[in-house]
């Protein structure tokens, strides 16, 4: 697996793996992300504020970062893929920007 993308609540942010370190550590850092031109959220009246009826349809630009900081994750049995502060990964063969607007 190439890529490490750090699942929000809703939201999911992309990053590569920097370097395997073992079966269960990983160094990773965060990938910079633009939302493609063409894509525009598409919103009807609904909800709190209005409901994005297209956001599953999202397309982003996604590239390398190298002046973001590496962060190490591990493996735990339990939770899965997380860092040291708690946050949640799951490791992928692409990157995955995901940003809820209905959230």
């Amino acid at each position: 697996m190439n890529y490490a993308n750090r699942i929000g609540y809703t939201d999911i942010y992309p990053c590569e793996v920097v370097k395997s370190i073992s079966a269960k550590t990983v160094d990773i850092r965060e990938m910079d992300a633009v939302m493609s031109e063409g894509w525009r959220p598409d919103f009807i009246s609904g909800g709190f504020a209005g409901h994005c009826t297209n956001q599953y349809e999202q397309k982003w630009a996604i590239t390398s970062d190298l002046t973001a900081p590496v962060v190490r994750i591990r493996l735990s049995k339990n939770n899965g893929w997380q860092d040291k502060h708690g946050q949640k990964y799951d490791l992928s063969d692409a990157p995955r920007k995901f940003y809820d607007y209905n959230f």
